[in-house]
């Protein structure tokens, strides 16, 4: 059995231990200031950070002067410039920052200071969300650990022993044991829904195209999405609507109104689910899966019905081929994405004397600069866009990935929302799957098929594993657009394990 809560937020602050919907109230109503809500994070960041190594980078001064300038403005009577306002929130450190290095946890990007800022990054600010810091990640959002930071890993606050996932990890930990009531992630193949089922959190990977990426570092441009990350599912859908929208910057970007996630959260916390039909995956419900994670998931579907809702089993026949369609996509875009990494316009430069040519200049930077999982990708995806091999490997997986829609496709034609666990297992021991590439990627085999069809997806908390005592996601899955059902079904869900 793991040491559980370990670090956990125990802090002595009871403002640490609040949900953001809880800070917002109070700091709304004057009852409490957004410099008193985030120095007490802050503290606590200082108080566990060492141990746990969510952060890459702590921007206290910036934090507090937005806090401030909040406290400032409801102290004038204006009304507060989102639902959040005044509510601290640690931010991946794959998005640009002005005020911050934007890293992505890479020796290649070390102490790079970006010229603008994102448009998530910009949201947050014009919504008046202090930010704390940047948060660890595998390098350039490569990972199921966090273990392949060029920093050093991210440690789950259930056992320090074990991953927080991957690779937005350090988000999710930072929620996990207190040192942040918001956070902000990226899902390409479960960055999100992974990290948050490992650590009791909640995380959504939103629709394709419904949050900006202009501003996101890019790992693979069909499939990353960032995506909101919290406590409780109400808190994650007032961050969602803060990030959400339309952006002109972004070609991917779809011009539609934002699913209304908050009102769907707020109707799902009466736990009734009465009317809503929900799938059971047939593929991500079978043996070789960890005894106590099926068990977590077999007692969450009874829930779910005990709570009204109509539970068949569905068969996406080409599910049990998105691993490997994904382990082509995926590589095929990080090699052309990661092609403008040269050491010539900016970030690390290696061995430019004067007496080297170009070309030498940049094969030492990247040499030095990128890690063994980034290197492994750019080599695997350079490859499969070879003459020669860009038919039978690269087209070939696209084709899967059409059949994988398809697939979910006429699934939501039989219900509303789909489930399955989030992870095969709980939270690994950090170091287990170092050596084992294959045995990593095998650990977002439920969260992928989701990236590659574009829709939208959540991990709510659904208990400890009783083999152990580590926690278990229910992933619930629902059609593009329609991400307001994740929120309905899984408030309901959170509101019946109370």
């Amino acid at each position: 059995m793991s040491n559980n809560n370990f670090l956990v937020d125990n802090s002595s602050n009871e403002l640490t231990r609040k949900t953001a919907a809880e800070l917002a109230a109070a700091i709304h109503s004057g009852e409490v200031s957004s410099r008193e809500v985030t120095q007490a994070h802050l503290d606590r960041i200082a108080e566990v950070d060492d141990t746990i190594h969510a952060f890459l980078h702590v921007g206290a001064d910036e934090a507090l002067a937005t806090a401030d300038a909040v406290d400032k403005s409801i102290a004038a009577g204006d009304k507060p410039a989102s639902a959040l306002a005044g509510v601290p929130l640690a931010l991946k450190d794959v998005f640009t920052t002005t005020d911050a290095p934007t890293t992505c946890a890479s020796k290649m990007l070390e102490g790079y200071m970006s010229p603008y800022d994102a448009t998530v990054t910009a949201k947050i600010r014009a919504a008046g969300i202090p930010i704390l810091g940047k948060t660890n990640m595998d390098e350039f959002a490569m990972g199921s650990s966090t273990e392949n930071s060029a920093y050093g890993p991210t440690h789950n606050p259930w056992d320090i022993e074990r991953t927080a996932g991957g690779s937005g990890g350090g988000s999710s930990a930072a929620l996990a044991s207190g040192e942040a009531p918001l956070a902000i992630g990226t899902d390409t193949g479960g960055s999100i829904r992974q990290p948050a089922a490992l650590t009791n959190t909640v995380g959504v990977k939103p629709t394709y195209g419904t949050v900006s990426r202009y501003g996101l570092v890019a790992c693979a441009s069909s499939l990353d999405q960032g995506g909101p990350t919290a406590r409780t599912v109400l808190d994650t859908a007032l961050l969602h609507e803060v990030i959400a929208g339309h952006d002109r910057f972004d070609a991917t970007s779809v011009d539609r109104p934002v699913a209304p996630v908050v009102a769907a959260a707020r109707e799902g916390a009466n736990g009734d689910l009465k009317g809503v039909k929900v799938g059971v995956v047939k593929q991500f419900d079978r043996e070789g899966y960890q005894p106590g994670v099926l068990e977590q998931f077999h007692a969450a579907v009874e829930q779910l019905t005990a709570q009204g809702a109509e539970v068949v089993e569905v068969d996406c026949p080409h599910f049990d081929d998105a691993l490997a369609a994904y382990y082509l996509i995926l590589p095929c875009e990080v090699s052309s994405n990661l092609a403008r990494f040269d050491g010539m316009r900016y970030g690390m430069r290696v061995g430019d004397d004067g007496t080297r040519s170009a070309e030498e200049v940049m094969a030492l930077t990247r040499a030095e600069g990128f890690g063994p999982e980034v290197k492994r990708r750019i080599i695997l995806g350079t490859y499969a866009l070879s003459v020669g091999y860009y038919d039978a490997y690269y087209l070939q997986a696209q084709r899967v990935r059409t059949l994988i829609a398809q697939d979910f496709a006429k699934a939501y034609e039989k219900c509303d929302v789909l489930v399955s666990p989030t992870t095969p297992t709980t939270a690994f021991k950090l170091g287990e799957k170092v050596s084992d590439p294959l045995a990593m990627y095998n650990f977002d085999l439920c969260t992928l098929p989701l990236n590659l069809a574009g829709l939208c997806g959540m991990s709510v908390p659904a208990g400890l594993a009783s083999d152990t005592g580590l926690p278990v996601g229910l992933q619930i899955m629902a059609p593009a657009f329609a991400d307001d059902r994740l929120y309905r079904v899984g408030a309901a869900f959170e509101a019946g394990r109370r």
